[in-house]
């Protein structure tokens, strides 16, 4: 007897690996067993695939041709790794929608969030075993764990946290018989409450709305303590929502980076000596220390632009042009944090800046704390606290209007940004070797002429000869003020062009997390119009979704704040650089004049 199936209803393929299905189409079945919920098979037109376990019927009937070998038969169901399912399935008109595909397995491994960056490697400042032990997180007793707790209410902490939970009850709604938890369900179930329907996760678990805990947050999944200090307030202000501004603002100084030592003259490493201005202590860190508080900071923060390092290199690290340049970006970096409300009063951030460059126990302590914060994930939404009352509700076509602006305005901005990098690199490289080549060419010429002139021994003609060489003199002192002119004025141009690089590249994904959460609200009300769902439940997903759009609207509010403090700062330094670069041009040119005045 050949293993056969009817479908139920129709499924739409739309990864490689699976296969469509029409209602009441007959299949071959290549194993009985499902893999996740999963079944292999061959549908009438000959495609062999998967394809939902849930959306057939298993019959036996006699066949003409045993069934095709299992390509999946020999792998264990608690170790697969299933296909990317379909972004939505499109059941029969007549049916309701299927509930959603659960996520892999727990144990899946997900990539780590922003995948953008990559901790530091053995080619740039190596992880020393006094700095980093083996313990991890998981080590740890009190790690976060996989899952979130239950629903738990309101108090019942200690002074200064509070419980906060989205988690609600889940109504099951009415399920098949034989459908185990965590298997698909086909659709409808007769007889449906108006609770049943449940708004669907995403089916792309490697998405950044998935990894962020963005996804988990809106569908009212995060549970945890909240203390007074994690809370991250936003604000309305004359633009829109803005982050809360830090009551007590501060800089901090990057200066005099120097090669240090150490296992008796082995290991070499630049440190650079930090200067808090809210401390006035001076601590020294490597890049790798700042290589470990940006990972930290990139993963506890999804809807906020932590600023990008300077690259790193593998070679030439001790070289004196390559260590000011890296000073000179740690600078802007460092710029950038303290100058944000909320990056600036982070945990992490502040013992990076305050915790004694000698004192090694007290460094592990607050880096197991930071990498032990539970702060993260969907628990990081939180911490997140919003206006509320009249006036301050958000209306969400608007919100989507002005995210849409700002990611076409980002895009532009970035082809605008590499087009001037591109421009003022090449332009720079022409001053360098360029001009002052041909400027020193015509002193050269000059020279020459002055010496033609002094084979006439009449003493009339001397002082000629004279102001003649100081041209050609003045002339190659032009070439070398062409050559150093660039590090006055275009190289600080390409290093902030090199940071809001790095916050461009940033937004995609902070705005995939905003996009994510809207598309739930609108599922969700589709369900209310529908009868599916009850009223309550989708106002909590709108609310949720809301927390998200106030941030998101406060980071975009940042980010062009600080952009026009920077550019207008930036491009006034670059004009007055030019300005005095011309001076100093015109200073040389008339001292040659001069010299002319006694011939």
């Amino acid at each position: 007897m050949a293993l056969r199936a009817r479908a139920l209803y129709d499924f739409r393929s739309e990864n490689p690996g699976e296969i469509s299905l029409r209602e009441h189409e007959v299949l071959s079945l290549c194993s009985e067993q499902d893999i996740e919920g999963w079944l292999e098979g061959v549908n009438s037109r000959g495609d062999r695939g998967l394809f939902p376990a849930s959306y057939v019927q298993v019959i036996r009937a006699p066949a003409a041709e045993p069934p095709p070998p299992a390509r999946y038969a020999n792998v264990p169901v608690g170790g697969f790794e299933p296909l990317p399912p379909p972004a939505a399935f499109k059941p029969a008109a007549q049916q309701p929608p299927p509930e959603p595909f659960p996520p892999p397995p727990a144990g899946y491994p997900f990539p780590p969030y922003g995948g953008s960056y990559q901790p530091s490697q053995g080619s740039d400042d190596d992880w020393d075993d006094d700095w980093d032990d083996s313990s991890t997180v998981a080590d740890e007793p009190g790690a976060l764990g996989s899952s979130y707790p239950d629903y738990e209410a309101a108090g019942g902490g200690a002074s200064g946290r509070y419980r906060l939970s989205t988690r609600s009850e889940p109504s099951l709604g009415p399920r098949g018989a034989g459908h185990p938890p965590g298997h698909p369900h086909p659709p409808g179930g007769g007889g449906a409450a108006k609770s049943s329907a449940t708004v669907s996760r995403n089916l792309n678990r490697f998405s950044t709305f998935v990894k962020s805990g963005g996804e988990a947050f809106v569908l009212g999944e995060a549970s945890g303590f909240v203390k007074d200090g994690d809370k991250l307030c936003v604000v309305l202000g004359p633009r829109g929502p803005e982050w809360q501004e830090n009551p007590y603002p501060f800089q901090c100084s990057i200066e005099d980076p120097t090669k240090q030592t150490k296992f008796k003259g082995m290991k070499s490493y630049i440190a650079y000596k930090l200067v808090p201005s809210h401390t006035g202590q001076q601590v020294h860190r490597r890049y790798k220390h700042f290589d470990w508080l940006y990972g930290r900071l990139a993963e506890k923060f999804p809807v906020i632009s932590v600023p990008h390092l300077p690259e790193k290199q593998a070679t030439g690290r001790f070289e004196e042009d390559f260590i000011s340049k890296r000073r000179k970006g740690l600078a802007w970096w460092m710029d950038h944090m303290c100058s944000h409300p909320v990056l600036a009063q982070c945990d992490a951030f502040q013992h990076f800046l305050t915790c004694p460059s000698t004192d090694e126990k007290a460094w592990k302590q607050g880096k197991r704390k930071a990498e032990k914060d539970e702060m993260v994930g969907a628990n990081f939404f939180l911490t997140i606290s919003v206006p509320t009352g009249p006036g301050a509700s958000l209306d969400l076509q608007e919100v989507e209007s002005q995210v849409d602006g700002f990611k076409a305005f980002t895009k532009k901005m970035d082809e605008s940004a590499l087009q001037l990098t591109h421009t003022a690199n090449e332009f720079a490289r022409k001053q360098v070797t360029g001009f002052k080549k041909e400027y020193q060419k015509v002193g050269h010429s000059f020279k020459c002429l002055s010496q033609a002139f002094e084979l006439d021994q009449q003493a009339f003609s001397a002082g000629l000869n004279q102001a003649i060489a100081f041209t050609a003199e003045a002339y190659d002192a032009i070439g070398d003020l062409f050559a150093d002119q660039p590090r006055q004025d275009l190289d600080p141009v390409m290093d902030l062009l090199a940071l809001y690089q790095g916050h461009l590249a940033n937004f995609p994904d902070i705005i995939h997390v905003q996009k994510g959460a809207l598309t739930k609200v609108k599922e969700s009300k589709r369900h209310v119009e529908e009868g599916k769902m009850e009223l309550q439940k989708a106002e909590g997903i709108q609310e949720r979704c809301n927390i998200i759009s106030f941030a998101t609207l406060a980071e975009i509010n940042h980010f062009h704040k600080i952009r026009v403090r920077d550019f207008k700062s930036q491009m006034q330094h670059f004009l007055q650089q030019q300005i005095l670069f011309f001076q100093k041009v015109t200073q040389k040119l008339e001292e040659a004049l001069h010299k002319y005045d006694s011939v």
